[in-house]
């Protein structure tokens, strides 16, 4: 409202400084329908500069709505993609776990330390999955949305590890099974020379 009235004012101030000169008899002659269009035409310009500036208020509000969208995605994306990693992980454990220890050329005095090499990274995991729980059901120390997302990238890059190294382990524990083995069949083969 203010702009309207400083518009005005201005627009009055100007008509009268420079007012459009006719003479007739000696006396100079205003012309008001010049002035008049001019103010009808600065009225219709603050309008239109008002729904201009609404406008952009209402660009920069959707913008602001698409970022935070945008980070929930990301957040979304990145949970979904560490919970996958997790099942992995999870599978990898009980199948290849069941394997290695029920294997005949795994030592006995090996098995706890295999199991606690595997526990252990299952026991990380799950660390990781309270850690994620925890910072998406709470305002978790006033993080941003981009913060958090941050956060749980660094987590979903450090699953994908977890799965490596439980697939690094698996096949290190393949193979001595799998040197046991040949060992056990040179040594145990027979000799017919």
């Amino acid at each position: 409202m203010k702009n309207k009235i400083f518009t005005l004012v201005l627009a009055l101030a100007f008509a009268f400084i420079m007012p459009g000169r006719a003479t007739a008899q000696g006396m100079p002659v205003y012309d008001n329908t010049n002035f008049l269009s001019l103010a009808k035409s600065l009225i219709e310009s603050a309008k239109q500069t008002s729904q201009l500036l609404k406008t952009v208020d209402f660009l920069r509000q959707q913008k602001e709505n698409l970022e935070k969208v945008n980070n929930v995605v990301k957040q979304l994306n990145a949970v979904r993609e560490i919970t996958q990693n997790n099942q992995r992980l999870f599978d990898l454990v009980r199948e290849d776990l069941r394997e290695i220890l029920n294997s005949p050329y795994i030592k006995p005095e090996e098995i706890n330390r295999i199991s606690e090499s595997f526990n252990a990274i299952i026991q990380n995991s799950l660390d990781d999955l309270a850690f994620i729980d925890q910072i998406l059901s709470s305002d978790y120390l006033k993080m941003t949305d981009a913060e958090r997302a941050a956060i749980l990238k660094e987590k979903e890059i450090q699953s994908k590890e977890m799965v490596s190294e439980i697939q690094l382990k698996t096949q290190r524990y393949r193979d001595i099974i799998s040197f046991r083995e040949m060992q056990d069949k040179i040594n145990n083969r027979e000799t017919g020379f």
